[in-house]
């Protein structure tokens, strides 16, 4: 009996400029390495800073290892779970709690043992890498902050530009194939494959049209 496991991507851009393809693919790379059966694959565009309650994606990847006994969960690196310290440890204390395995790419390693005990370094490998990841995020943070500062003082001007947001009419009109699948009861993920976009698009026109 082959050993189950599930995919789960995230990227940080909720438009089309980042997709979730490398990632999925070298996860996949590994899951036949090690002879494991991809249940299911998760894939979220999200900004890594935001809390747990509000990344549905991950709570139903996570939902979804618990209720369908899935052994392990594969992701590209730690900070694909986010970059929130606290947050991050909270994720992780969960897949412990319940038996689920955790492995990064990036750090080449696993949550859990061949036993499903924690690995001995694996705690402080986490709290060490979540910790990394949300100190590198604030000096971004910082840099921007400044960055617009400075911007603003030189007479810059934040913001979109006049005419730059679509209207729903030209948004009718330029996805009318995406909300005729949408109409016919199509998933969206299915939309996604049949029209090229990003999963996040197709959720962004499925809301705008009440779809």
């Amino acid at each position: 009996m082959s050993t189950k496991a599930i995919i789960y991507a995230r990227v940080s851009s909720v438009g089309d400029r980042q997709n979730t393809e490398r990632q999925i693919s070298d996860l996949s790379e590994y899951a036949t390495y090690q002879k494991l059966e991809i249940a299911q694959i998760f894939e979220e565009k999200i900004s890594g800073a935001k809390k747990n309650v509000e990344r549905p994606i991950l709570l139903q990847a996570i939902d979804y290892c618990k209720q369908n006994k899935v052994s392990i969960l594969l992701v590209s690196e730690l900070s694909r779970l986010g970059r929130n310290a606290f947050e991050v440890l909270a994720t992780v204390k969960d897949l412990i709690d319940n038996g689920i395995n955790l492995y990064m790419q990036k750090e080449q390693l696993t949550l859990l043992d061949n036993d499903g005990s924690p690995t001995m370094f694996a705690p402080i490998m986490i709290a060490t890498l979540s910790t990394c990841a949300q100190l590198e995020r604030e000096n971004i943070k910082f840099r921007l902050n400044s960055g617009r500062k400075l911007y603003i003082e030189r007479g810059g001007k934040l913001g979109r530009k006049v005419g730059s947001t679509k209207s729903l009419e030209q948004k009718k009109e330029q996805y009318k194939d995406m909300i005729g699948y949408l109409k016919r009861g199509y998933s969206i993920r299915n939309v996604a494959k049949l029209t090229g976009k990003g999963i996040s698009t197709v959720q962004r026109i499925k809301a705008d049209f009440n779809l």
